[in-house]
């Protein structure tokens, strides 16, 4: 008996070692979660982008905003003409954190009955406005009892409400799953039942072939969309504050982009379930690096600049946008090229590997 097992547990050692695909999943995927996790990941929440309005213009005024940024809790990026920019930059996305000072600071630093200043913070990102809420119990230079130094002021989500943060950024979570595992195993599925030797027979070009194995996923991925914002609004409550329509567009573009990523690892799984194995690699990093479970501003800049081109990352930045801010596509420009530019690189580079397969 020990003989008969030995001989089935070498044979599947030697299957392992000939799936370089399999074999690579058993040292990629420890590897990538322990360099995630204990590198990628921070809690610690720093350099949250702010901008500034400060109309005491003093010398004291000047050395709290020194001394918010040498917090390293914010860093100041901008700097306004009063709390109305400052909410429109929220809007827009281009900060977290709105720091006004009034022309009247250095009178209400004397007085402990109302707030010297205000924090303006976004509210989508539960962790930012926690961080940042240390902010108003810093002490002004030279006084070892701080007076109410910021009142802090949370929008978009003021009750602090989970799910309104976490539904918006669930949508891209979602999809991005299921968009990828569909289209990966679209090709694959075709090669295992003996079909692609005819679709290479018609007419059909290598990418009018890929262009129609997306068009129909694209149509899922919105009645999805649809199902997500159903259930969101009845059963959680979730504000759409911007027009559905912008919400609509952009997921059409995140659709496309994850569907493309889903074609390239067609090409290169041979089974289906190396296309689902390749499917759940591509996911991890997207959940751990794209701001859904940890904050973004507390990675590493390695782990951003990684974050930056992960499809997920820039969706999350448009849904939270039009859902919770009422931003409209034009304040979230900086959002949409990302995923174009990724739609048409792996699409291209799906379309390639799939013309080499076929010579």
């Amino acid at each position: 008996m020990l003989n008969r097992l030995f001989a089935i547990a070498s044979k599947e050692v030697r299957q392992l070692r000939r799936d370089r695909l399999t074999f690579g999943m058993i040292i990629g995927v420890p590897l990538l979660q322990i360099l995630l996790f204990g590198f990628a990941i921070d809690l610690d929440v720093r350099n949250v982008n702010a901008a500034v309005s400060d109309h005491a213009n003093t010398s004291l005024s000047r050395q709290v905003i020194a001394a918010t940024e040498a917090s390293q809790i914010v860093k100041i990026t901008q700097s306004a003409a009063g709390p109305e920019e400052l909410e429109a930059l929220l809007d827009a996305g281009e900060i977290d954190v709105g720091i006004y000072i009034p022309h009247d600071f250095e009178r209400r630093l004397i007085d402990d009955n109302r707030p010297a200043g205000q924090l303006l913070i976004n509210g989508s990102d539960p962790t930012v406005e926690g961080i940042v809420r240390r902010l108003g119990s810093m002490p002004p230079p030279g006084q070892r009892q701080p007076p109410n130094l910021f009142e802090s002021r949370t929008y978009y989500n003021p009750e602090g409400r989970s799910p309104v943060n976490i539904v918006p950024a669930l949508i891209g979570v979602i999809l991005h799953l299921t968009m990828v595992l569909f289209t990966a195993i679209a090709i694959v599925r075709e090669r295992e039942r003996g079909n692609l030797e005819l679709l290479i027979t018609t007419p059909v070009k290598s990418a009018e072939l890929m262009l129609g194995k997306i068009v129909p996923y694209v149509l899922i991925g919105l009645i999805q969309v649809t199902l997500i914002l159903w259930v969101s609004q009845y059963l959680f409550d979730v504000p759409v504050r911007g027009r559905v329509i912008d919400l609509y567009l952009a997921s059409v573009i995140f659709i496309l982009a994850t569907l493309a990523l889903g074609l390239f690892v067609s090409t290169l799984a041979k089974t289906q379930f190396q296309a689902t194995q390749l499917t759940i690699f591509t996911f991890l990093p997207s959940i751990l690096l794209s701001g859904f479970m940890f904050p973004f501003d507390g990675m590493p800049r390695l782990a951003q600049w990684i974050g930056e081109v992960i499809p997920l990352t820039h969706y999350i930045r448009l849904s939270r946008g039009i859902l919770l801010r009422g931003a409209d596509l034009s304040q979230l420009h900086s959002a949409i090229w990302p995923l174009l530019a990724f739609f048409g690189v792996f699409l291209v580079l799906a379309t390639l590997r799939f013309n080499k397969q076929l010579d």
